[in-house]
Parts: structure tokens; sequence; C-alpha cells
């Protein structure tokens, strides 16, 4: 059986969109779509047709460009159902533990509520793949705009217990920013030292640092780390639950 293909590219600022294409039925999903231009570019260069988009959340640069993708393609929409009235153009609405197909790749929808209150992310157990939108991001982690400091800790928690070899497909090239301020956290911890340093040798040389892995993100994103003892004590709260920890790193992150 072919593999899924993963196709990504950067949009707007500092945004990557993903096609994900399933060589043998020929369908092809946008996640989320930040800008409709490049996306259809993107998919036209491949040689594919879009006829599915998966939105994560309704913010304009994750669902600006459905209209526009959908009177080009008559593509059908999924989204969250607990933001189906803000996601244009929406054609079903889905939640936690409910399945979407492209062809013959199934994916699990995971309720990841914080960022916006009903962020929902894409997981292919099969592939060992999950698009995760706003709520993680390689060495950190959205902010919490809508949602409450302990729901989003019960969200990374989840995506934290994925299969450690998982691939995470996070929407934005964070990577280099985030690396400064989690090294302000743990200064000590050799895995987040090694990482900075290939990060910034990535980015120096114009290389995406998306997708990671839930391994790497365990081993050195302060965000997921908020129960470790390190963290813990990095922030003076060695007795605290983990959410209030979580709750802490984020507000220090939120004024970095």
């Amino acid at each position: 059986m072919a593999s899924l293909q993963i196709h990504m590219f950067p949009c707007l600022n500092d945004n990557y969109g993903f096609l994900i294409h399933d060589p043998q039925s020929g369908e092809t999903a946008s996640i989320d779509t930040p800008e409709a231009g490049p996306i259809l570019a993107a998919a036209k260069a491949k040689g594919w047709t879009i006829t599915q988009i998966w939105n994560t959340h309704w913010h304009p640069d994750h669902a600006g460009g459905n209209a526009a993708i959908k009177a080009e393609t008559g593509c059908v929409i999924y989204g969250p159902k607990g933001e189906a009235a803000k996601i244009p153009m929406i054609d079903h609405a889905v939640d936690d533990g409910d399945q979407v197909r492209l062809g013959q790749y199934e994916a699990r929808v995971l309720n990841v509520g914080g960022h916006t209150m009903g962020h929902i992310a894409y997981h292919f157990p099969s592939e060992n793949v999950a698009f995760v939108g706003d709520t993680l991001f390689a060495l950190g982690c959205g902010r919490v705009f809508e949602g409450t400091p302990q729901q989003m800790w019960t969200s990374l928690s989840k995506l934290a217990a994925l299969p450690p070899e998982t691939k995470i497909y996070c929407a934005h090239e964070y990577t280099q920013s985030n690396a400064r301020f989690a090294i302000t956290i743990e200064p000590d911890n050799a895995a987040l030292q090694a990482r900075k340093k290939s990060i910034d040798a990535a980015r120096t040389k114009g290389e995406p640092t998306v997708p990671t892995t839930i391994a790497a993100e365990l081993a050195s994103n302060p965000f997921l780390r908020a129960d470790t003892a390190s963290v813990r004590e990095a922030v003076d709260l060695k007795q605290a639950p983990a959410w209030q920890v979580f709750a802490e790193v984020r507000r220090r992150k939120d004024t970095f």
C-alpha cells in the first residue's frame, strides 16, 4: 500500500500549508486554508485536485481560504463542531472520537481546545502523523485565547500521550523564538541545548523545523514538561498541580 503523501509549503508570514494525498484514490485534503492562492498553486504543481478541507479551528489564518478553494474545486469541508458557526462553508462538523477519511486513510479527531474553545487535531494512527494546528508547536504551544490553562494542559497531555514516534505537523514556524524562551526555563536540559543549536543552523539555511515528533517535544518542550521536577523548580511551583505549572510557563512566554 502506497504511503500517505504530505506536501508542506509556506503561506502568509509564518504559516505552513499542508496538502495530504492518497495516491490510490486520488483524493487530496488541505489541512487548514491560511491562503487560498498558494494552496491552489501547490496542488496544481503536484497534479493533485483538492477534494476536502480539514480545518483545525476558526482563526482566519486557518480557515480564511475556505470559500475561495471550495469555489474553485467544489471540495467538502470538515471542521470543529464547537466552532461550526465560525467556519466558512463548513459541510461536516466533527469532534473528539469522530473519524474522517481520505481515500484509504482514516484519521481520528481529537478535541484539543484551549487556544480556541473547539480546536481539533487530526491523528492518523496508521501513519504515525498528527496535524495539530495551533495547539502544540515545536518547543511551544498556542496562546490560551479562549479556553483555560487547565483545559489547554489537558489538551496538550492528550497529544503527549500519542506514540513517541508520531510526527507532529504544527501550523507555524515559531521554533527559533520558542527555543530562545525554552532555554530560560531549562538552561541545563542537554536535549534542549542540542536541539536549539540544530534549529539555529536550520533557520540560518532557511530550512523548516516542522515536523517535529512527540519524543522530541517530551524531551525539550517546557510546555509538555510542566510535570517534571526541573520545570517545577524553574517556576517555583514544586507541589502545584501540573496545569498550574503549565499556566505559569505560559504566562512567562506571553510576556517574553
